[in-house]
């Protein structure tokens, strides 16, 4: 498919709270570099700006980001503010706080005392006098980490005029119920795609009907492969890809966008090429025969590839 003339507004948009976005965003994980939580190769800075600034150009006014994503010699939050500051009026830059790293790298999960101090961290690598959008990101497997008390801190610093929205990333229905409870949700990110995570089917659809964005991470990877895009992929997906003139990963992202609405795509890459090809699958329509086939592929039936 064509990709040149094709911006982000093509997949439509959704309202984070008060905030108008773009279906297709773009999720800075990977403008750091390679390797495991990019602690590898540190990418190149000048492309990860270019990058940066080619997807407001190509209509991206949605960027997902973290202060711990970070590598040995970038951080995602200080390519972002150097790339796009002064930020267009239309951008909302979302962020996560709960898991956090020490300069070394090394993990730890943040108490509810230590979430301000994310927030400041976020906010001056950012250079911002608030955040748009703050998800709370749970730490450790799904259902084991007490959202509530978190969330409440969180919702306190929005009180203080910190933040602006509030969302959960790595979280279940009982999470999601349990912050509601408190304060209002405006998206809930989890891993999900065609073959990850299918269980949350259903929280998809019960996101919807309470006017959350549901923001799918990792939607481009095939099971096994979270970390990226490629490898293993399934010869359904790539008949699809073959009958539109399309990559598999555009395929991957017109399915996700396809499960509703509200369902944002938050692809991330350092490549300008892969970039437009993202932006682009946002254009992709995909019939009802196709999206039934690659659907069963997450079922209890699902073939091997």
């Amino acid at each position: 498919m064509t990709t040149g003339t094709i911006t982000a507004a093509a997949a439509g948009s959704w309202r984070l709270g008060d905030l108008e976005v773009n279906r297709v965003g773009f999720g800075a994980m990977r403008i750091t570099g390679s390797g495991a939580f990019h602690q590898g190769v540190p990418s190149d800075r000048g492309r990860a700006i270019a990058v940066l600034r080619r997807a407001v150009e190509l209509g991206v006014n949605h960027v997902d980001t973290a202060a711990f994503y970070f590598s040995r010699l970038r951080s995602a939050n200080e390519l972002i503010n150097s790339a796009l500051a002064p930020y267009p009026e239309d951008l909302v830059i979302t962020t996560k706080v709960g898991p956090g790293r020490d300069p070394s790298g090394e993990w730890y999960g943040a108490k509810p005392e230590q979430l301000r101090g994310q927030v400041e961290e976020n906010l001056r690598q950012l250079g911002r006098d608030h955040l748009d959008v703050v998800n709370l990101r749970l730490f450790g497997p799904r259902g084991t980490t007490p959202a509530a008390e978190l969330f409440g801190a969180l919702a306190e610093l929005r009180q203080a005029g910190l933040i602006r929205h509030l969302g959960l990333s790595n979280a279940g229905a009982e999470d999601l119920a349990e912050a509601r409870a408190i304060a209002p949700v405006v998206c809930l990110q989890n891993p999900y795609g065609i073959d990850i995570r299918r269980e949350d089917d259903g929280l998809v659809r019960e996101c919807a009907a309470a006017g959350i964005a549901y923001v799918p991470f990792f939607a481009l990877a095939t099971t096994g492969r979270e970390g990226g895009r490629g490898g293993g992929e399934y010869p359904a997906v790539e008949e699809v890809a073959r009958a539109h003139g399309a990559t598999p990963a555009q395929v991957r992202l017109a399915w996700t966008l396809g499960r509703g609405a509200n369902v944002l795509a938050i692809p991330g890459t350092g490549d300008p090429d892969h970039l437009a090809e993202n932006v682009a699958a946002g254009a992709l329509r995909l019939t009802a025969e196709e999206t039934a086939r690659l659907d069963a592929l997450g079922g209890p039936e699902a073939g091997a590839r």
